[in-house]
């Protein structure tokens, strides 16, 4: 099997050992070992049973804890090195969709977990089978064979990797390693933790030791084990765990520190999980830590300020011009409203472009769209600018074709100028195509996903939040279950490396009332699967103080609702017949006090955006019946 990751040799013109392998190829070695050594006990303890009764079940949860932190010490090598053979070691879901970097260009293909997390999970139904946790188990130490293939054993011999590798490891410590995304009990989830880290810093001796001149410098060392301190004082359940000083004093200024170094040792990756994350960014709340999505579209190779204003202007002018539509009433603002953060906080759904139908979904916020590798709430398309073609063209929207809007456009003088000259720049020329004016557009509300939320400033020490805040945030990491779903930074469906969008069946009703399941089959419209009906990309928190009302029908008037749904177990938790919902149905019991620091919290991901002012006029056209058009479009 040919491994994922593809190091590259710039720093090293050959491999750095001569007469015998080094210090850190001994650790992993030793440590993939004694893994392999506790999952064949594990396997062998499940074997030996006749079948698993009631007082079988916490002995070999037991086990499964044990093996687990096993996986812990060699976690930080194991995700990077493979993450799909990963998956089958300590996967989180019995079977995945969740699409990646290349599934951009190629549909998704059904992938199964297997492991430690399902296998802990198996043990929870109330007649676990013998037979289901065996497979899980093997099929967990099939898996780490992967890890002794040639291909990762020479990339051991390396020092490139390990700072990418660390990278990983760190935006997992922000992210998912406290929240019990993949840690079934929450009593284990800090003491995994804290043994990880230790075990990390073995890792860390042996790399240094092999490779004094890539060293991770004293500094870092210093805060590391700080780090450790402060998390061998905290509370041992997850709910009780400072997340937020965490993050704030530890791992987001040791990721700082990697980053500076991956910088001074000229280091560069070919790996696919270090596709989209941005070498350049010295912090994680930093708003470009990873790109989603090409803003400029046709223009990407544009870099002039003065063309990238025009650029941006033209845009600015069509967002408002209801010249794109084929009735020449509506325009991008009027289901995307730049005061309502590019929402539309009035409807739960707008009309269609008759006037007289409601359109499907709720006219979500394009606001840090470009922190999305997906788009639209079933994942339909790739760019911004398939999707804002799909929005034009459809006849329930916009109702335009190309050769229609091409020619409207092109029939004003002023656009028609600017768009010949800016083509000039694209490989798109000659002529000028509907894709530069799609272009153009998305260039223009892109600039508005790059404000920070005072959440950011305060991880970056630039602010200071509330007690009660904080204690919100770590509610949302915790005992809220927030985090397991909506990843730090953007808190969306994007989680590290964040080379993938993440969709979720959270049971959203018809009515408030929860008569009935929403009768939007999300996801399943473009990739059919029983795991994928009723199944939609989770979209970022960011603002949502500013974009009500909420979920994809827009079924929930205000933030209560919402914290109610999650509440009380989403829809299926709510007695609506769910059976492939993936949120957890049973009930947070979080408290009036509790929901209340939640919502203080989610207000310090609004950020203070500058909008826009709409064009004093539009351009004229040769065509009459173009002109008198309204600014900002009439519905």
């Amino acid at each position: 099997m040919i491994t994922m990751v593809i190091i590259s040799f710039a720093v090293l013109s050959s491999r750095s050992f001569q007469d015998e392998d080094p210090e850190y190829y001994h650790a992993y070695i030793d440590g993939i070992s004694s893994f392999e050594e506790e999952q064949r006990w594990l396997i062998s303890s499940v074997q030996d049973l006749d079948s698993i009764s009631e007082m079988d079940i916490s002995s070999l949860k037991a086990g499964i804890a044990a093996t687990r932190m096993k996986l812990k010490a060699v976690d930080f090598w194991l995700r990077y090195l493979e993450p799909r053979a990963y998956k089958r070691i300590n996967g989180p879901l019995p079977v995945e969709w969740e699409t990646e970097v290349f599934e951009k260009f190629e549909k998704p293909y059904k992938r199964e977990g297997a492991g430690l997390t399902l296998a802990e999970i198996c043990l929870d139904e109330k007649a676990p089978e013998k037979e289901v946790l065996c497979d899980l188990l093997i099929q967990s130490k099939n898996a780490i064979s992967v890890f002794r293939s040639d291909s990762i054993l020479e990339i051991l011999h390396t020092p490139d990797h390990f700072f990418f590798a660390n990278r990983l490891f760190l935006l997992n410590l922000a992210a998912i390693y406290t929240t019990g995304f993949e840690c079934p009990d929450e009593r284990n989830t800090i003491p995994e933790l804290e043994f990880m880290l230790r075990s990390t810093r073995h890792i860390y001796t042996s790399f240094t030791a092999s490779y004094p001149t890539f060293t991770l410098e004293e500094k870092y060392f210093m805060l590391y084990d700080r780090m450790i301190q402060f998390v061998s004082e905290q509370q041992r359940m997850s709910s009780g765990f400072d997340h937020f000083t965490f993050i704030k004093d530890y791992v987001n200024p040791l990721f700082s520190l990697n980053q500076a170094l991956i910088k001074k040792y000229n280091l560069a990756s070919h790996s696919y999980l270090d596709y989209a994350l941005n070498d350049d960014a010295s912090t994680i709340f930093q708003k470009d830590l990873y790109a989603g999505q090409n803003r400029k579209g046709v223009f990407i190779s544009v870099t002039d300020e003065e063309d990238l204003r025009e650029i941006e202007e033209v845009g600015r002018i069509l967002f408002y011009d209801p010249i794109l539509s084929g009735n020449a009433k509506r325009s991008c603002a009027n289901c995307h409203k730049p005061t309502e953060y590019f929402a539309d906080t009035t409807a739960a759904t707008n009309l269609q472009l008759d006037g007289i139908g409601r359109i499907e979904r709720n006219s979500p916020s394009l606001v840090n769209a470009v922190h999305n590798h997906l788009l639209m709430l079933d994942g339909k398309h790739y760019s911004l600018q398939n999707q804002g073609k799909d929005v034009l063209l459809n006849p329930i929207e916009m109702g335009g074709s190309k050769e229609d809007i091409l020619n409207a456009v092109m029939s004003c003088k002023s656009y028609k100028r600017t768009f010949e000259k800016l083509a000039k720049l694209t490989p798109e020329y000659p002529g000028v195509t509907i894709d530069h004016i799609v272009s153009a557009i998305t260039y223009f509300y892109s600039g508005f996903s790059d404000y920070p939320a005072q959440l950011d400033l305060a991880m970056n020490n630039e602010a200071i939040l509330s007690e009660e805040s904080v204690r919100g945030f770590n509610l949302f990491m915790s005992k809220a279950e927030c985090a397991t779903c909506h990843f730090i930074p953007q808190f969306n469906g994007v989680k590290p490396p964040y080379v993938g969008s993440e969709f979720e069946v959270l049971g959203v009703p018809s009515s408030i009332a929860y008569e009935n399941l929403s009768r939007d089959a999300g996801r399943y419209k473009i990739n059919p699967a029983t795991e994928t009906a009723s199944a939609f990309r989770t979209g970022s928190i960011r603002n949502s103080s500013f974009t009500a009302p909420y979920m994809h029908n827009g079924i929930f008037r205000n933030m209560d609702e919402v914290l109610d749904f999650y509440n009380g177990g989403g829809g299926a938790g709510h007695g609506l017949d769910v059976p492939n919902q993936t949120l957890s149905e049973d009930s947070l019991h979080l408290t009036t006090e509790e929901l209340h620091c939640l919502k203080v919290f989610i207000q310090t991901l609004d950020e203070k955006i500058v909008f826009p002012n709409p064009p004093a006029e539009l351009p004229a056209s040769k065509l009459e019946k173009f002109n008198g058009r309204k600014i900002g479009g009439e519905y």
